[in-house]
């Protein structure tokens, strides 16, 4: 039976289990479970990481462990009883693994592995606090180690900042907020600036000399030297090194490595060296032959030197080569160093170029205690320490050191009847009293230990040498007295036995008869004579000798005037011995009774670290003379004592105050004392008013502390002894002083009195004196004197600083163990309250105004259960009553401040603010209902109310800020909206009660929401973007508080009622955004609101465009920040189902007819969610890519047609422009930035300044675009299209007789048409991209796309471009249409296959003559039809001849919009599928190759051909094929009596065989003509061989003449060529000219292929393809233009290539129809089998006479109707043409327009301005109309007008939509006539980014029947006629009745009219005038 558990509540387990049993729950090693019930050895529970699933598991594999069990029952929780530091630990390392796994997979290889070292590192810590083996100190450095990783993992990883107190976790709810902020800024301000050593130590490691030629032992002396002082700061350290050079002990690491100790931050400067000494031991002379003498001397050898600043910077861990100066001269060896420093080194030379020492240097900083633990590796091999001569700049008690450091000076020596100087050695020795010679205690410097004597250098032959040697005499302090130091001189001999002889000798005694030591400084010793046989053992003989000359008495001439002297410089750095005799005489007062006056006088004089040395026996002396003599001494002592407490308050000696204080406890005996202490205290304060000069006053009052305390002491030792006598007397003297001090206080000063300084003096002491206080009174008796002494101080200070000092009081005051009783704090509160109130409505002193606040607030606690005590909730009452409003005012204040300047005030700034917000939440916080009712009950009048919520809701929103508190403070800022949110629950019922119905006020509901709006927004609440761990521990503790916000803000919107209205439509893009944030429950509380505001807005205007519109901009501006998601698409689109809970309004709703354009607008919205969505994915990638472009296009267009949402619409263009500039598409660019010309008027309408262009005239912005996009036209070198820009703004400065500019404009205008014929242009390759399956964004799923590709770019590098686009897309193998599977799948699939262009021009394309540079364009531009052709075999394939089965598979793909357009690649509109017959196929075939034959005739005959090589094997190619059998095998299978009888209705399609084979043969005839007159010598003999075999062909074909209306023809090739004129009808080679019947023209198959028939060889399937090795590559592959072009009226050849294998690829052999490989799919126009060049067949109905082409005829396309699936577009007065959603707005329209100028232009009278003024625009088509003006023939040099005026309807708002043009009279100075890319315009433009476009403008060309190429740019043949919009007066600049007339253009000469039709196409649908709003663009 399964029995709930008790005490197994929790464990981990140990051993894997699968689950296997039924019920199992499986588990992993390490799992940590909760044990919800047991039975007979299993266990039931869940995992903790997943508390939803329950199951059984064995209880042997679980280790239970303790835990805290809360909320008992069915919902308990579970806390693991453990360290809080493990707990942590475990957490954070599984939180950490999850993120350490993406650093590898975001390849961050570093921080990778060093997170995995660190990751083993907190486990190995971890191992071992959970074994428990740690001592309790090492376990506190193991969690201080734990937590220092733990924190730097979190912050390398950007998660959050722990609060922790003594390495644990701290729980937000368990401490005040004020004390969560410190702990918080405490842990941040740490990890910003670690603490600032103020002491240093300098490791030094010898490592060796390096050096040529050494041989001898050295001694090397380290030393740090002040060069400012020239004097040493340190001890020497001294190392031996053997003749190598290396250290002699190498095993003795404290011989070669020290640590000079203490250095000050002062000894950091560039002026303190370390100094090297080098000296070494050997000969006299460096050059001496060994067996000269076998003594060894001390001589010098070099020095090096080195700033300690260069430690700093250089890298610590490097090796330092110091360079070693060689001394020269040894008179100057004792100041070497200070010459090196000087740089003075001219006379020292480095010894040998390579010698230098080599050694380590390392600065360690921090305390010696600290570096024991953090270097513990150098502390254990040994190291020597090095100590700074004196002490160091802190003294510690306790410290016990006795050095005398003495230094050999100099000497003045006789030469003593020599011929030449001595060499001098001295040797030193130290003897006690008794004589002794004193073992171990001479010193050359620490590393080497002591020695029993020391040996000087020897300088040779001088005789005052000057050694500088220090040497250390670690003397112990008992043997000092009676010591004495001797020096012993001796003369080296360098002769043979190089003996050493005594001269001489000196001594010095190291302590003086009375007790002192011998004094620093400089000693002149006497040289006493002496033989070398003298004894010097007898001490006493010679210590009653002077010594010094110092010394001497002033009868003893003879000794003074002796020439021989010695000196010495001692110093003695000693915690026992003194040198002062007045300290001797204070401390042996009862010797010398009398002088205690003179002692106690000269106290103040002696140096401080003398009297803290001997402190507790001065503390001794002072209160025995005070006990003994207290009223003679009783105010010198007290004096004296005041002097020495104040020596304790200096930073040097402040370590010394535990002494004192341990002197109190302990060691003080004056139970007398304080009665004396009380009385001078007492008549000091009472001095203080009277008193002039105050400076010992206040050094009386701050001494303070230390005084109450010995009178306490006094006082309880006192009680003690007597039993608590004299009490009532002690409490008066206390209350008295008191009175004193609070009269003294009471005094009004102004700031400059010394009263007032006294007054300040005191206030600072005054908060130390509590404690003491309380060891003797109760604690409302203490309260009680605090708060009467506080309350004294005048209330009117005149004293800022005074002011500033009582604050700080105060601050100390609350800080105290006295204001922590709540007994006391009830007294003292009300005065801490009144002081803080004034100065923080003054706003005086905010940092310790804070710093009180915080202290008092974190006092107060709510208890276990949520209540406070009666005494807290008082405190708190009081409080809010007193600062609460004065609080919410310092904190909007502070935070409207400008930042300060400078980091230390923006840092004190930011402080203030954070804790003043610590405050206020801490507040709020331990705010109950009651405090809330007293709160708003207190206000007097609603208006008080109001600005109260309003203050409070302004302060909440500060808070909320994302700079309020550190990214990383998450802790901090749940805190915060936890206290905001139940703050906002206790207000918003006053807001209902106070501000609803009648007395409603906008301004505090609008700040409600506000405030709420941003609540529910900010990134700390996005639960979805946490780690599953965290976002557990945030629900645990607070829940979702978006939630509970949400349901509050519908609960106060159902509360407005009618008010509603009011927040329409302002609370939209709010509330909106709410909805954006992905919690389900939110949405569903927030989305009922927008039915809501629907209705309310339907009730007051009739419609709800107001909600419509704003919902609309909102979305689009929130999405692009990246909010919403797919989810939230279908929960607005489930919007109308919501009325669900509201039947009354649904029946409104049906009664009131809105519900169809409520579901309407949800369907608009949701549209457009998903192109803004798609757009928000697409943006968020790297680099430009056609995806982006798509999208932003699709978006562009949804705005145009669907929303009529003109500012948008621009701006998308803009944002469109920017990424095809970025991309370097600069055609695309191009036509881009016309979408937003074509918006523009040539006007003078001022617009407003939009995006980047300034405010501007209408006509300036539009000149300004014009000439962008010329611009990028020109480098885009589509410079057709540019010249028709070029001409319309040419017309303008013609109109404006701006001849400059107009000047400027032609020249550019010819450039481009010197770049059509000089440059070459790339062609580029078209592929249609099919994008099948659900994971496509939505504007490219299951659609299919033409795509224009790069430069250069082939079908394979398109393929892999898309694949690296959609990395996750599968490349379908076939082109067969997918089925409906492929179409649902979720996934993304690609076909990509290449297509042909079908040109539309086909007018320019067939004409002879006309340059390949000028055609080309006409091949690649402009195109709306693309051509896809597959061969396959129909019914049995003839293996003799497969052109009988052969069929071609024909696809025709209709684009919405032409390319190139404003993107690369537009959708394809319609698709058309026609079967070509065999015999259409042989005609096609037969036909292009004629074409081809001709152009290469052509094109020889007029030199275009640089070598004829072309033209040889294309005829080579037709003739040799035709011989071998190629048109034979048409004859065979189509002239064949069978063929014909079963094929009747083929009988015309067999003559145009028959025709096109006898016109072949007529062409090759030509060409062989032509051919020799042009063929080169060497190439004759193939000419001949031609000739022979066409001659052959023409047999077999049975030709021997040429039909009659061949040879009828009117001319045959005029001048020679097969070239028409100018003006004929271009129909002489063709076999049907003459006729005047339209005959259906059959699409081509070839282009340049080299043979029309191919060999027998090269296998049949050519034939078709019509492509042979042998030439094709010559010619470049060309797009085939369609036949039945709509702008010619004749039915000419068209110039069309079939793309197809060479020869040598073999006829495909296709089984079926459909069958078609991978490979023929995917290849390039040249090698797919059949290409995709060919034009649809026309129907029957498409056929027309000439004179029939015109209007009625053309194919129209209502620009108007939207594709099924679409919303009907709203027309606009601006809006462009378009077919489906982007509709081809402009690249049909340019696709027309833009079909550049290649005939001349007609004459034509009047301006095209003032024309387009006058009359209505005519309505545009796609061909020119038919006219009524006669056929003419202009010459060639005339200009064709283009009438470009831009006839789109004038932009919304007087100032229009337009954007930036240029100013006339700039342009005016503009020069230079081209436009290349990198040159600028002649003005100065925005950049590029801001470019938009469109165009289409209106423009009736008269036509020439004669000539029928199309009108250049047909795009002006505008389908949106353009009607003067009114502008409404409130926006409009007045105009005028009527428009002035453009001033007439000078020519008026020319001839010619053109028609302006004024009626428009029916057709086309009238948009309705768009009302003008004011976006001023």
């Amino acid at each position: 039976m399964w029995i709930p558990t008790d005490h197994e509540k929790y464990g981990v387990v140990l051993v894997s289990f699968r689950g296997t049993v039924q019920h199992g729950l499986p588990l992993e090693i390490g799992d940590t479970v909760q044990i919800l019930e047991k039975c007979e050895g299993w266990f039931r529970g869940n995992i903790l990481k997943n508390p939803n699933v329950k199951g059984i598991f064995p209880s042997s594999y679980i280790h239970l462990k303790n835990a805290h069990v809360k909320n008992k029952g069915q919902f308990e929780t579970i806390v693991p009883v453990e360290d809080s530091v493990i707990t942590e630990m475990t957490s954070t390392l599984r939180d950490w693994g999850a993120m350490w796994k993406q650093l590898y997979v975001k390849n961050e290889g570093d921080l990778f592995h060093r997170l995995w070292h660190v990751m083993n590192e907190i486990l190995d810590l971890r191992r071992q606090v959970l074994v428990g083996h740690l001592t309790h100190d090492r376990m506190r450095d193991v969690k201080q180690h734990i937590t220092a990783r733990l924190d730097w993992g979190n912050e390398q990883l950007g998660l959050d900042l722990v609060p922790r107190r003594e390495f644990n976790m701290v729980d937000p709810d368990e401490i005040s907020v004020t004390e969560l902020y410190k702990l918080m800024e405490h842990r941040h301000r740490k990890k910003d600036t670690p603490a600032v050593a103020s002491t240093h130590h300098l490791f030094v490691h010898v490592k060796s000399l390096v050096s040529a030629n050494l041989g001898e032992e050295l001694e090397v002396f380290f030393h740090i030297y002040d060069g400012r002082e020239s004097r040493p700061l340190s001890e020497r350290f001294f190392v031996k090194l053997n003749k190598s050079g290396l250290p002699k002990s190498p095993e003795k690491t404290e011989r070669q490595c020290t640590l000079f100790v203490d250095l000050g931050s002062s000894d950091l400067r560039k002026d303190v060296y370390i100094v090297v000494h080098v000296v070494r031991i050997g000969r006299m002379g460096a050059g001496e032959k060994k067996n000269l003498c076998s003594v060894q001397y001390r001589r010098p050898f070099g020095c090096a030197v080195v700033s300690i600043a260069d430690l700093l910077t250089a890298d610590s861990k490097d090796d330092h080569l110091l360079k070693v100066y060689a001394c020269n001269t040894e008179s100057e060896w004792h100041q070497i160093h200070e010459n090196i420093i000087k740089k003075a080194n001219s006379r020292y030379n480095l010894s040998g170029s390579n010698t230098g020492l080599a050694v380590a240097l390392q600065l360690l900083h921090g305390d010696i205690e600290q570096l024991r633990r953090e270097y513990m590796v150098l502390f254990t091999r040994g190291v020597s320490i090095t100590r700074k001569l004196g002490f160091s700049d802190v003294i510690m008690p306790g410290e016990m050191r006795n050095d005398l450091y003495i230094t050999l000076e100099k000497g003045e020596f006789e030469k003593g009847g020599k011929s030449v100087a001595r060499n001098v050695e001295i040797t030193v020795y130290v003897l006690d009293i008794d004589g002794q010679i004193l073992k171990t205690h001479v010193a050359a410097g620490s590393g080497e230990p002591g020695g029993d004597e020391y040996h000087s250098l020897v300088l040779y032959h001088n005789n005052s040498p000057r050694w500088a040697e220090q040497l250390k005499l670690p003397i112990p302090v008992d043997m000092f007295r009676g010591s004495h130091v001797r020096f012993e001189f001796r003369h080296c001999s360098t002769k043979d036995k190089g003996e050493k002889k005594l001269f001489g000798y000196s001594f010095v005694p190291l302590m003086q008869e009375d007790g002192r030591t011998l004094p620093d400084g400089n000693h002149e010793l006497i040289i006493h004579k002496c033989e070398e046989n003298t004894s010097l053992a007898e001490c006493p003989r010679y210590l009653k000798l002077p010594f010094s000359k110092a010394n001497l008495p002033s009868n003893n001439q003879t000794l003074k005037g002796a020439k021989e002297s010695f000196w010495i410089t001692s110093f003695l750095c000693s915690t026992k011995l003194t040198q002062n005799g007045d300290m001797l005489d204070l401390l042996k007062w009862r010797a010398h009774p009398e002088r205690i006056n003179d002692s106690l006088s000269k106290l103040k004089e002696i140096d401080g670290s003398e009297i803290v040395k001997f402190l507790q026996d001065t503390l001794d002396t002072l209160f025995g003379i005070l006990d003994e003599s207290s009223q003679r001494y009783g105010l010198k002592v007290f004096d004296s004592l005041v002097h020495i407490i104040n020596l304790l308050q200096d930073s040097k000696f402040q370590h010394f105050k535990p002494v004192m204080d341990t002197y109190i406890e302990s060691h003080f005996a004056g139970a007398l004392s304080y009665r004396d202490l009380i009385k001078v205290l007492k008549w000091y304060v009472d001095r203080i008013v009277d008193a002039e000069i105050q400076d010992h006053i206040q050094q009386v009052l701050k001494a303070s502390e230390y005084i109450f305390k010995y009178i306490i002491q006094s006082r309880r030792l006192f009680s003690l002894a007597t039993g608590g006598q004299n009490e009532e007397e002690f409490r008066v003297c206390i209350h008295e002083l008191f009175m004193s001090i609070r009269f003294f206080l009471s005094q009004d000063n102004k700031s400059t009195s010394p009263v007032a300084q006294t007054q300040a003096v005191f206030l600072r002491t005054f908060p130390a004196v509590y404690g003491e206080l309380l060891k003797i009174f109760a604690v409302r008796e203490v309260a009680g004197f605090v708060r009467e002494t506080l309350g004294s101080l005048p209330t009117a200070v005149h004293a800022d600083c005074l002011e500033a000092v009582k604050l700080q009081c105060i601050a100390k005051t609350v800080e105290s163990q006295l204001y922590i009783n709540p007994e006391s704090r009830c007294i003292l509160l009300p005065v801490v309250l009144r002081v803080l109130q004034v100065h923080m409505q003054e706003q005086r002193d905010l940092v310790m105004c804070a710093r009180i606040f915080t202290s008092m607030l974190s006092l107060i606690k709510k208890e276990e259960n949520g209540t406070a005590e009666p005494v807290v909730s008082e405190e708190v009452e009081l409080i809010v009553e007193s600062l609460l409003g004065v609080l919410l005012r310092t904190i909007l204040e502070i935070s409207n401040r400008p930042q300060p300047s400078g980091p230390a005030m923006r840092l004190q700034f930011q402080d203030v603010t954070g804790e003043f917000v610590a405050c206020l939440l801490a507040l709020l916080r331990q705010m109950s209902d009651r405090h809330y009712q007293q709160l708003l009950q207190a206000f007097s009048s609603k208006d008080n109310l109001r600005d109260f919520l309003l203050q409070i809701f302004t302060v909440f929103r500060i808070l909320i800020r994302p700079e309020m508190f550190s990214k990383d403070w998450t802790v901090m800022r749940l805190v915060t909206n936890n206290v905001i949110i139940t703050t906002v629950l206790y207000l918003s019922d006053a807001l209902r009660k106070n501000f609803l119905n009648d007395k409603f006020d906008y301004k505090v509901w609008d700040s409600y929401f506000y405030l709420s709006v941003i609540f529910i927004n900010q990134p700390c609440l996005q639960l979805e973007s946490f780690s599953p761990s965290k976002r557990k521990k945030i629900l645990e503790k607070y829940g979702d508080m978006r939630v509970m916000m949400g349901c509050e803000i519908f609960s106060m919107w159902q509360n407005l009622g009618e008010h509603k209205l009011n927040f329409i439509p302002a609370m939209i893009g709010p509330f909106l955004e709410v909805t954006l944030v992905p919690q389900p429950d939110l949405r569903n509380v927030m989305i009922p609101i927008f039915h809501d505001m629907m209705d309310w807005e339907q009730r007051r205007s009739g419609n709800f465009k107001q909600v419509e519109a704003k919902l609309i901009d909102k979305l689009d501006s929130l999405m692009s920040e990246g909010k919403g998601d797919e989810t939230y698409r279908e929960l607005f689109n489930s919007i109308i189902p919501l009325f669900g809970p509201y039947p009354s309004l649904l029946k409104k709703i049906e009664r009131e007819t809105w519900r169809e354009s409520g579901i309407s607008l949800i369907a608009t919205v949701t549209r457009l969610m998903e192109r803004l969505l798609d757009y928000r994915d697409c943006m968020k990638l790297g680099e430009v890519d056609g995806k982006k472009i798509g999208c932003t296009v699709s978006l562009l267009n949804f705005y145009k047609t669907e929303l009529n949402k003109e500012e948008m619409y621009i701006r998308y263009i803009h944002k469109l422009y920017d990424l095809h500039f970025k991309a370097q598409n600069y055609t695309e660019a191009s036509y881009t930035l016309l979408l937003y010309d074509e918006l523009l008027e040539w006007s003078d309408r001022p617009l407003r300044e939009f995006l980047n262009y300034p405010m501007q005239s209408e006509w300036q912005r539009k000149e300004y675009l014009h000439l962008t996009i010329v611009q990028n036209f020109d480098r885009g070198k589509c410079w057709e299209n540019g010249i028709i820009l070029c001409r319309e703004l040419a017309d303008q400065y013609e109109s404006y007789y701006d001849y400059r500019n107009l000047s400027k404009m032609r020249m550019m205008e010819a450039s481009l048409y010197d770049k059509i014929m000089d440059q070459q242009r790339l062609e580029p390759e078209f592929f249609r991209v099919g994008f099948y399956g659900k994971k496509f964004p939505f504007f490219l799923r299951n659609k299919e796309f033409v795509c224009r590709g790069h430069d250069y770019e082939r079908l394979e590098a398109f393929q892999q471009r898309m694949l690296n686009e959609f990395p996750h897309a599968i490349a379908m193998q076939h082109v067969n249409q997918p089925d409906q599977t492929i179409y649902q799948a979720d996934a993304q699939y690609l076909q990509i296959y290449a297509v042909t262009p079908i040109p539309e021009s086909q007018d320019v394309l067939q004409r002879d003559g006309v340059p390949d540079n000028i055609k080309s364009f006409y091949k690649f531009n402009h195109i709306l039809r693309f051509r896809y052709d597959r061969p396959f075999h129909k019914g049995t394939k003839d293996k003799e001849n497969e052109f009988k089965s052969l069929w071609v598979e024909r696809t025709t793909l209709t684009l919405v919009q032409s390319l190139p357009g404003i993107s690369r690649w537009f959708e394809v509109d319609k698709r058309e599928l026609v079967e070509v017959s065999p015999l259409e196929n042989a005609i096609e075939v037969i036909e292009n190759k004629n074409l081809q034959l001709r152009t290469l005739i052509t094109q020889c005959q007029s030199r275009q051909m640089q070598n004829i090589n072309p033209l040889t094997m294309c005829l080579n190619g037709v003739i040799d094929a035709a011989v071998n059998g190629g048109l034979a095998r048409y004859q065979e299978a189509f002239f064949a009596k069978d063929y014909i009888m079963n094929h009747p209705e083929d009988g015309e399609k067999i003559g145009r065989l028959r025709e096109l084979m006898f016109e072949q043969a007529h062409i090759l005839e030509y060409g062989l003509a032509v051919h020799e007159k042009f063929v080169p010598q060497d190439m004759r003999p193939l000419h001949k061989k031609l000739v022979d075999q066409f001659h052959l062909m023409k047999s077999s074909l049975g030709i021997q003449e040429f039909p009659a209306y061949v040879r009828a023809s009117p001319v045959h090739f005029t001048n020679g060529s097969p070239r028409t004129c100018r003006n004929s009808v271009p129909n002489i080679i063709s076999p049907d000219g003459g006729r005047g019947v339209a005959r259906r023209s059959y699409p081509a198959v070839n282009r340049y292929s080299s043979s029309s028939l191919s060999s027998q060889a090269s296998n049949e399937v050519s034939n078709i393809t019509g492509q042979s090795e042998s030439s094709d590559e010559v010619f470049n592959m060309q797009p085939s233009p369609s036949t039945s072009s709509l702008s010619s009226n004749h039915s000419a050849s068209p110039n069309v290539t079939s793309s197809a294998p060479s020869s040598a690829r073999g006829s495909p052999q296709m089984a079926e129809k459909h069958k078609h490989s991978r490979e023929n799919a995917c290849l390039s126009p040249r090698d797919r089998p059949v290409s995709a060049i060919f034009p649809n067949p026309m129907d029957p109905a498409q056929r027309a006479p000439p004179h029939q082409i015109g209007e009625a005829t053309l194919p129209r396309s209502d620009p108007n109707l939207s594709a099924p699936d679409k919303v009907r577009p709203t027309p606009s007065s601006w809006s462009l043409d378009s077919v489906k959603e982007g509709a081809p707005s402009f690249s049909d329209s340019f696709g027309k327009m833009l079909c550049p100028p290649v005939p001349p232009r007609p004459l034509y009278s009047g301006s095209s301005a003032k024309n387009m003024r006058s009359q209505s625009p005519v309505s545009a088509s796609r061909s020119p109309q038919k006219t009524m003006v006669p056929p003419f023939t202009p010459s060639p040099t005339e200009c064709q007008s283009t009438s470009l005026v831009s006839n789109s309807p004038v932009l919304s708002g007087s100032y229009s939509s337009g954007i930036s043009s240029l100013s006339r009279c700039s342009v005016s100075e503009a020069s230079g006539t081209e436009l290349p890319a990198g040159d600028h315009l002649p003005y100065p433009l925005p950049p590029p980014t801001t470019l938009p476009n469109s165009v289409s403008s209106s423009s009736d060309e008269p036509i020439r029947r004669e000539n029928k190429t199309p009108p250049p740019y047909s795009v002006y043949e505008r389908n949106n006629p353009r009607r003067p919009v009114p502008l409404p007066h409130s926006l409009s600049i007045p105009p005028q009745a009527d428009p002035p007339a453009l001033p007439p253009k000078p020519h008026q000469l020319r001839t010619g009219s053109m028609k302006l039709d004024g009626t428009s196409d029916p057709r086309v649908p009238r948009p309705r005038p768009l009302p003008r709003k004011v976006s001023q663009l």
